[in-house]
């Protein structure tokens, strides 16, 4: 009897499994085809109002009025403007997180369209125009379609949903905290999820192409200062004084060894790049002081470490070899962005049911940082790109992100909402 019964249950499950499967997919079909036309008008009014880093004011207004109609739990005024709202599944499971950033750029918008921004803003000191010139319109108008279209099958769902609205992306203003760090600091993983998805729109793939690789994605990003001490003298007497842009120039060749003989060049690929040199006034006086200003990106987080170190201590023997003085100072900015091996595997195949196998890119690995990072070094996390190129124009030519002529191809936005759907769906069948 006992062999009978435990029969009769595996033969149930294997009957009953494929018709829960194609029932709650079939209603996700129906509940993404409702909100198809609404994420277009709600990443127009998005892309028309931006606003700055820790200033999203009334774009969380925007996000949480949505979220509250749908019957979800909000909290507001996390990492300042912050957004977060859970969706309780009818049955239980574990918890997945979903992120959207909201933050704008400090550019002037150069697309003719009839919603474009006309706002301004005030950016370190200068009047400067805002647009959202790298989507994050676009994101966060998916992830609240992606939370209406979850709402219609919540019943059918083994686990609950964090809907996070994030804040400053692009960095917070000088001398405030914000972003995915603020977040987490402010206990957004306090329940840690066990897995979080991001997306991010890209120009440099088509409409209904989307891009990821397993392992690293993006780099980390590291700003630093080099201030090189000198002693100021005559241009024609430089024996009388210590030459601080000699010195910074054997700096800047001296550092490039680092990533290209001091580091495993096998292992990841990294870059240090100066960005400004800033010193004296005329031809014929030395100046007493040089500062440097540059970028460190790796793809690997002992590498990051490394590089830090190796980094200061060749700028401050070198300056001291000419008699200088050189005091370094880095600004650790975002960790490598890294997409859980396991996690990237399993739900591939979820991205190119609704993509198309075809449309699945393999991107190179990108030096641009993200602050998604921050989540992922907690949890499993899944990155993607979503192409926003239109069809028929070559991507690798279009305007990048950050341009005042970045343009998105509205028709790309279902394809985010019914991937990020999907992604949640299938990780809590």
């Amino acid at each position: 009897m006992l062999h009978k019964i435990i029969y009769t249950s595996v033969f149930f499950a294997a009957m009953t499994a494929p018709s829960y499967a194609n029932n709650i997919d079939n209603a996700l079909k129906q509940a993404n085809l409702s909100v198809s036309e609404k994420v277009i008008t709600w990443r127009r009014h998005l892309h028309q109002y931006p606003e700055l880093s820790n200033r999203e004011f009334k774009t969380a207004q925007y996000v949480t009025k949505h979220l509250k109609m749908l019957g979800l739990e909000v909290q507001t005024g996390i990492a300042h403007t912050g957004v977060v709202a859970r969706l309780k599944g009818g049955k239980k499971g574990p918890l997945v997180a979903l992120r959207a950033d909201m933050d704008a750029l400090p550019v002037t918008e150069q697309v003719d369209l009839p919603f474009a921004s006309t706002q301004t803003s005030t950016y370190r000191g200068n009047e400067v125009g805002v647009m959202h010139a790298c989507g994050h319109d676009t994101h966060v108008a998916i992830l609240m379609a992606v939370a209406e279209s979850l709402v219609q099958i919540k019943e059918d769902l083994a686990g609950d949903i964090l809907f996070v609205f994030q804040p400053a992306e692009e960095g917070a203003p000088k001398g405030e905290e914000g972003g995915a760090e603020l977040m987490l600091k402010e206990g957004l993983f306090k329940e840690k999820p066990a897995a979080v998805f991001g997306l991010h729109v890209t120009s440099s793939l088509n409409t209904d192409q989307i891009g990821f690789r397993a392992g690293p994605l993006m780099a980390s990003e590291d700003s630093f200062t080099i201030n090189v001490k000198g002693r100021q003298t005559h241009g024609s007497r430089p024996w009388n004084g210590v030459d601080p842009i000699v010195a910074s120039s054997q700096i800047v060749m001296a550092t490039q060894t680092i990533s290209s003989r001091q580091v495993d060049v096998t292992k990841a690929p990294s870059v240090i790049s100066y960005g400004a040199i800033n010193g004296g006034v005329r031809s014929n006086i030395i100046p007493d002081n040089v500062e440097l200003i540059g970028t460190i990106r790796t793809f690997d987080q002992a590498m990051r470490a490394d590089i830090k170190t190796r980094l200061t201590k060749t700028a401050e023997l070198v300056a001291e070899s000419a008699g200088a003085q050189a005091d370094v100072h880095i600004d650790h900015g975002y960790p490598v962005t890294i997409n859980n091996v396991e996690l990237t595997e399993k739900m591939t195949p979820s991205l190119a049911s609704v993509a198309g196998a075809e449309n699945i890119i393999t991107t190179d690995l990108i030096t641009g940082a993200e602050d998604f990072s921050y989540y992922a070094l907690e949890v499993p996390g899944l990155f993607y790109f979503l192409g926003v190129t239109p069809r028929d124009q070559n991507a690798k030519t279009a305007p990048s992100n950050h341009s005042p002529q970045f343009f998105v191809d509205e028709e790309a936005l279902q394809l985010g909402v019914e991937s990020m759907t999907q992604l949640v769906v299938d990780y809590l069948k």
